[in-house]
């Protein structure tokens, strides 16, 4: 049986709308994934209301639990809420296409970062990462950590992830956070209304766990068997994006251990791609679509680029929808509210270091840096203007600044 819908029921929207939605974001989105879901915050929670702050933090809680891009994962979860399956598709298709299609090009030559101008543009779109995430962290403790038990937990949370750092302090964070609200946070008010529901069977969850698992223990059993060179390159993405928690940034040490060390592709081609990564729009997992382009042997070009970028995302997709059922019955519980009001103050501690650790120690070098990245918040939380508006002035800033 479909999952019952005994919760609030969002408002549907169209596949086109969704698709719209998603592809502005993911030609504008810069900044890693900490910064696309301060994008996410905005488009999605302040601007069209499809889903509200306490539903969008326990996605973001759930996503961070679970391996693969934390971001992508959120935005396909919010597509398949607002228009279903194909919502999802849609919502996962444009936030990735742009980026993967930067980066294939990056991968024929036809971009280039390295001059003055080029290396000014992405300094300017790091210091509106700055801005978009300050301005999440602002808004998010609001709302999640509005009192002193959950600050405390926000603060917590933040010293953790500062001091070990990594998918390891990300997720024992949150799984700190959710032991403390069982503990701190029982008095919240509890009501079903606030769960969201999934249009996902829970035998299509139970589906996606077994293809999750058989694909994982499977592939490299039929590479062994058929010693396939395209089955090898499936493998290694998808087994690199089954393991990664934390975030995009952890998978560079998992795909340079299966690519670069078997002799595939050259330490300075990989490192040269990852820089590239940094400065496009998008997911960092699209970073796979430049190795698959130029990945030896195999495919290579863009059927190399197309089978790389599915292989490494479709693990995190898979749990994600695997988890989706059980989870929406299991937060209706007070004891699973308790938890997730504590998994939701966790995650503004681990926004909170982020903003410092990589977002601001990569951006602010210079006082001006700080007042243009101050002018880009103050652009977004007290005029309210558009990201892609902030991100043009900012941007448009730094590049005059380093000219000047």
């Amino acid at each position: 049986m479909p999952v019952e819908d005994t919760g609030r029921a969002p408002d549907r929207g169209s596949v086109g709308g969704v698709f719209a939605a998603f592809l502005v974001l993911g030609l504008t989105s810069f900044g890693g994934p900490v910064a696309h879901l301060g994008y996410f915050r905005d488009a999605f929670v302040t601007r069209r209301r499809w889903i509200d702050e306490a539903d969008y933090a326990d996605l973001v809680a759930l996503c961070q639990f679970l391996p693969g891009p934390a971001s992508s994962q959120v935005g396909f979860a919010i597509g398949l809420l607002r228009a279903g399956p194909l919502g999802a598709l849609a919502a996962w298709t444009a936030f990735t296409l742009p980026s993967a299609a930067l980066l294939v090009a990056f991968a024929y030559g036809a971009a280039s970062f390295s001059g003055p101008l080029g290396q000014a543009v992405i300094h300017g779109l790091k210091l509106v990462a700055v801005a978009i995430v300050a301005q999440a962290v602002l808004g998010m403790s609001r709302t999640l950590a509005p009192d002193r038990a959950r600050s405390a937990i926000a603060v917590a949370a933040l010293a953790l992830v500062s001091l070990v750092g990594g998918g390891i302090g990300q997720v024992g964070a949150i799984a700190g956070g959710a032991l403390a609200g069982l503990l701190v946070c029982r008095n919240g008010r509890t009501s079903a209304a606030s769960s969201l529901r999934f249009a996902v069977l829970p035998a299509a969850a139970i589906m996606c766990l077994v293809s999750f698992i058989v694909l994982l223990v499977g592939l490299p059993l039929v590479q062994a068997a058929t010693s396939s060179q395209p089955v090898a390159v499936f493998d290694a993405f998808y087994r690199s994006g089954a393991l990664v928690f934390g975030g995009g940034h952890v998978i560079l040490p998992l795909l340079q251990a299966r690519i670069v060390h078997p002799g595939w592709m050259s330490e300075s081609t990989f490192l040269a791609g990852y820089g590239a990564a940094q400065a496009v729009p998008g997911p960092l997992f699209t970073f796979a679509a430049y190795l698959g382009a130029l990945i030896k042997p195999g495919a290579g070009g863009v059927a190399g680029a197309a089978l790389a970028l599915v292989a490494v995302f479709l693990p995190g997709l898979l749990i994600l929808v695997a988890a989706l059922p059980f989870w929406n019955g299991l937060r209706a519980r007070a004891s699973a509210q308790a938890a997730l009001r504590g998994a939701n103050a966790a995650v503004v501690g681990i926004l909170a270091a982020a903003l410092y650790d990589p977002v601001w120690t990569s951006a602010v070098l210079a006082p001006r840096d700080f007042l243009v990245a101050g002018a880009g918040f103050v652009a977004l939380v007290s005029w309210k203007l558009p990201p892609w508006i902030v991100l043009a002035g900012v941007v448009a800033a730094t590049v005059g600044l380093s000219s000047g």
